[in-house]
């Protein structure tokens, strides 16, 4: 990453994040957490924070973007345009992530799959989001620290995109949310 990376204001704002987030899910009428599971909720599990799966990627820009269709938990099929490949190094070895976008003025998304997937964290996947304003830069920060479960691991009642096959890692990635028990 960068030179002007501070560890210590990382975590700082990482514990804000989740802290955040937990309220969030614990109060929030909006709050995907079922309403009879929110008076014991204690807040989300997460994997401790390390800055080695903090990594800096390389952008493949797509400029004429494939439409990807992917299937949901609980629903009709979407349809993204994959407009980036992410290449980053992870655990020693070169990986790849597919960024998707419905819109050109969305955030990325960055839904994956890892050897955690089903075991440790969330059975369907977890998503990542790039916050990229305008033209995609030549790199961007990954961090899997931010890596989270989507609203359908909460509750059936939200359909969720499913990562495709493209974005299935082959490496453990041992950051961001756990799986969610009730």
């Amino acid at each position: 990453m960068t030179d002007d990376f501070d560890e210590d204001d990382w975590r700082e704002q990482l514990d804000a994040l989740r802290e955040e987030k937990d309220a969030f899910f614990a109060d929030h009428p909006q709050s995907p957490v079922p309403p009879e599971h929110r008076e014991g909720f204690e807040g989300l599990a997460y994997f401790d924070p390390d800055p080695s799966y903090r990594v800096d990627a390389r952008v493949e820009r797509h400029d004429d973007p494939e439409p990807v269709t992917m299937e949901t938990t609980n629903g009709p099929e979407v349809r993204y345009e994959r407009v980036a490949t992410l290449h980053f190094d992870l655990g020693g070895e070169e990986r790849t992530l597919g960024a998707y976008r419905q819109d050109p003025d969305d955030q990325l998304f960055v839904p994956f799959r890892d050897k955690t997937t089903g075991q440790e964290s969330y059975h369907r996947g977890r998503y990542m989001e790039l916050d990229v304003e305008g033209e995609l830069p030549e790199r961007v920060p990954l961090d899997f620290n931010l890596a989270y479960n989507p609203f359908c691991a909460y509750s059936e009642t939200f359909a969720c995109p499913l990562p495709p096959e493209g974005n299935w890692l082959g490496t453990v990635v041992e950051a961001g949310e756990r799986d969610v028990k009730f």
